[in-house]
């Protein structure tokens, strides 16, 4: 587990683009059999990724945690963005195909993740944060999740937006997580821009082609700056910055997000005489 400490909007003005990438970047979510995990100082999310293959993984706490199970006082999001998966939470086993996402609320203890075809392995993204309180766990398949259509054609950012938790779905402490699929023609995810100051949010992006990229702009609206984001990469985006982009196709990505602030409305959106 990689640990990120936050980093103030000064201090990020003085970055160049290596200290950017380092510190709000995850370049490696995904790799064969293992457990990639990034634990943010925002909100104290943790961002990661699980892509069984040949072997059974596990969610375990971290030995600086100094607790006995992962779960003992967080809750978590699932959305498997590859082939058919098996997770099991303390013996019970939910198949989460593609973009069927499972929550898992606190005070879980055994958690196991597994791919039902190793030719076609899982890619089991995961978002965790503090729980106050115990939620049940609760599987949503992306056919149960209401669409909301976004966009036109003419701001090329015509997307399907799919919330899975959140006040009006699946419950949880303070976690919220969902899916945008931008269509073909499309390439703005967000904008104009917005922040919201208590909470912050955490993107990866996915069904890119290898040659594609995402510029994602970040930074206060009147000092943008700009990370170069690849497919299955991940983004930690604090609560003073905004968090919008446009690849060179379309593509989609996973938001979470974490704070004091459970309403999903909760967005200060900015002018675009603003950004600079």
């Amino acid at each position: 587990m990689q640990i990120r400490h936050t980093t103030s909007p000064k201090e990020a003005k003085g970055m160049d683009t290596t200290q950017l990438r380092d510190q709000f970047l995850i370049e490696k979510v995904f790799e064969d059999d293992q457990v990639h995990l990034v634990y943010s100082h925002y909100d104290r999310l943790i961002i990661g990724g699980a892509q069984p293959v040949q072997e059974t993984l596990t969610l375990t706490a971290d030995p600086a945690w100094h607790v006995e199970h992962f779960f003992e006082r967080r809750e978590a999001g699932i959305i498997n963005i590859g082939g058919p998966a098996a997770v099991t939470v303390d013996g019970e086993t939910y198949e989460l195909g593609r973009l069927d996402a499972l929550y898992i609320g606190r005070g879980s203890r055994e958690i196991t993740l597994s791919s039902t075809n190793a030719d076609s392995p899982a890619k089991l993204y995961i978002t965790s944060a503090p729980a106050h309180a115990d939620y049940p766990t609760t599987k949503m398949a992306i056919d149960s999740a209401t669409p909301n259509e976004l966009g036109s054609i003419e701001t090329s950012n015509e997307r399907t937006i799919y919330q899975y938790i959140h006040e009006g779905g699946t419950k949880s402490c303070q976690l919220m997580l969902g899916v945008t699929i931008l269509k073909p023609g499309s390439v703005w995810n967000t904008m104009p821009a917005h922040v919201h100051d208590r909470r912050m949010e955490a993107y990866l992006y996915f069904d890119l082609k290898e040659d594609a990229r995402v510029f994602h702009l970040m930074g206060e609206p009147e000092e943008t700056r700009h990370l170069v984001v690849a497919g299955e990469q991940a983004v930690i985006s604090p609560s003073w910055s905004i968090h919008s982009g446009a690849g060179t196709s379309n593509y989609s990505f996973i938001w979470a997000m974490a704070g004091e602030n459970y309403t999903f409305k909760d967005m200060d959106f900015i002018d675009m005489k603003q950004l600079k």
